[in-house]
């Protein structure tokens, strides 16, 4: 494996990208990333079966996996029993020692959508993972404030990205690394035997699967990995983010290929709803959603398929976790306490409904979801005993998007325009986690924002006073918002590029005939 041309330099990258790592990165390469691609291919073929007009259901081949009750999951591994309370964010420095000192029960180190794959954040984080495990991180404001590690930690679970992404910064032969296999080699060698000494494990979300076949992958990569460093198999635990439509049709399936490194599933949410966009897009009346404010956890087909993840997971013993909780804490006392209810609302329905943990993005609300989760669960780690045997939830209970109440507005129109542009002049900056409006938005929150304004003008969906989506309206508004920002922006000439990069980009994936990711737009690759 070597460096490609365009990879900056990063202090103390000699530390992460040793010889040995990078052979260990190749081995990674060379074993699976040919699967990898035809696992792609069939997800394209998916997709435009879907866009076709098939339905997803679930398989009628792996019945077999579902309708067998003997089979459950590895048992919790040091540290993951109890996880009430998770804080999800990326790796830089000071995000790292404030997760670590959230008072949290499992840190997500986030490599994926709360992290922009600048080099420097990819291999950056890296450095930040290492030191923390060793309890070697601190940091200093540029106000002199000093952040240092107390005494108790959460338990790191660190999140790679997905399959479908590469990393242009290494390369073996002709092809750019998998960044996927990137991310979790680098941890895993440098990491996975000091994390054990310490009596906690390597452990890994697995993001944005889509069928049970891309999980038995993780799964033979972990085999693959733990031989090669020779630690028992089983050392490493995973938990599976189901946020995608085809992956909630196979969770049990997910579940048996990974069962001997399973750490359960979660629900996220904010992807989930990004996914049946981008999956049904064309599809018409049926799959416009309203205002994303609207799209709740407790319309019907997010509520089908919330249910499903807690049952199919405490059939198998595994532990099922909520989704995140987007909100910060504000400076104005009313509308912290506008914000505590609704967070208050949300996890106790999770944890009524049986979950075991579940997400927040800032410090400030672990100890709200702590306490609810507190009232529930009491001294008990978990509630794995809950089996939900009550919920039946069939393929029409997954896909009645049609049953979501709400309209779309013209001020949801705005505020996803507003909310992609600021996430996207962001990004282009370095940061993949932006507080915007009062939410905490990423990459995924950001996809929902501009891929519902390019399925409401495909679809030229009415707004609630009867006019209609069309990319006229939507120029004018991205002129506007463009203009408030480059006023924000000021002398800040660097700022002032970077929101018109944003615009352009927004209009390339909000506005095209086509649809791509912003994440993979290959204009904006210097970017990265």
């Amino acid at each position: 494996m070597r460096a490609m041309p365009s990879a900056l330099a990063v202090p103390r990258q000699e530390e992460i990208l040793t010889p040995e790592a990078l052979d260990f990165l190749t081995q990674l390469h060379l074993h699976f990333a040919g699967r990898r691609a035809d696992l792609l291919a069939e997800r394209r073929r998916r997709r435009q079966r879907i866009a076709d007009g098939a339905d997803p259901d679930f398989r009628p081949e792996t019945r077999g996996i579902r309708e067998d009750p003997n089979w459950q999951v590895a048992p919790p591994a040091p540290g993951l029993a109890d996880r009430r309370v998770e804080i999800t964010g990326p790796t830089e420095q000071k995000m790292t020692v404030n997760a670590l000192n959230s008072g949290a029960k499992v840190w997500l180190a986030d490599l994926e959508d709360a992290n922009t794959p600048h080099v420097g954040n990819v291999v950056g984080g890296q450095l930040n993972l290492y030191d923390a495990i060793r309890r070697q991180i601190d940091f200093t404001s540029a106000e002199g404030k000093r952040y240092e590690l107390g005494e108790s930690t959460p338990t790191i679970v660190m999140r790679p990205r997905g399959w479908h992404l590469t990393d242009k910064h290494l390369g073996i032969g002709r092809e750019v690394a998998v960044a996927g296999l990137v991310d979790f080699g680098l941890y895993f060698f440098h990491n996975a035997r000091e994390l054990l000494h310490r009596g906690s494990g390597p452990y890994f979300y697995l993001p944005k699967l889509e069928n049970h076949l891309e999980a038995r992958l993780w799964n033979d990569v972990f085999v693959f990995a733990q031989e090669a460093l020779g630690l028992p198999r089983g050392t490493i635990r995973a938990t599976v983010l189901i946020e995608t439509v085809p992956a909630a049709f196979e969770m049990e399936e997910i579940l048996y290929e990974l069962r001997e490194h399973s750490a359960g599933l979660n629900a996220g949410r904010w992807d989930y709803i990004f996914s049946l966009i981008k999956n049904f897009r064309t599809r018409g009346e049926r799959f416009v959603l309203p205002d994303r404010s609207a799209v709740t956890m407790t319309v019907p087909f997010m509520r089908a398929y919330t249910e499903l993840l807690v049952r199919t997971c405490h059939r198998r013993g595994a532990h099922a976790i909520g989704g995140m909780s987007a909100f910060i804490p504000s400076k104005d006392p009313q509308v912290n306490e506008t914000v505590d209810a609704k967070v208050r609302a949300d996890k106790q329905r999770e944890a009524d409904d049986g979950f075991d943990g579940s997400w927040v993005a800032h410090p400030g609300m672990v100890g709200t979801v702590r306490e609810i989760f507190d009232g529930v669960l009491g001294t008990r780690p978990n509630q794995l005993d809950r089996s939900r045997e009550d919920v039946e939830v069939t393929t029409a209970d997954l896909l009645d998007v049609a049953s979501t109440p709400g309209s779309v507005t013209e001020a949801g129109l705005r505020t996803n325009v507003a909310v992609a542009l600021r996430y996207l002049e962001a990004w282009l900056g370095g940061r993949g986690a932006v507080a915007i409006f009062g939410l905490m938005e990423d990459a995924a929150t950001a996809e929902i924002s501009r891929s519902q304004v390019w399925q409401w003008i495909r679809a030229g969906t009415e707004l609630d006073d009867g006019s209609v989506v069309t990319r006229p309206l939507v120029e004018r508004i991205v002129a506007e918002e463009t203009g408030t920002l480059l006023a924000e922006a000021g002398d800040d000439e660097g700022r002032a590029t970077r929101v018109e990069h944003a615009r352009a980009l927004f209009e390339q994936v909000a506005l095209g005939t086509e649809y791509p990711s912003f994440l993979t737009v290959p204009a904006y690759a210097n970017y990265v």
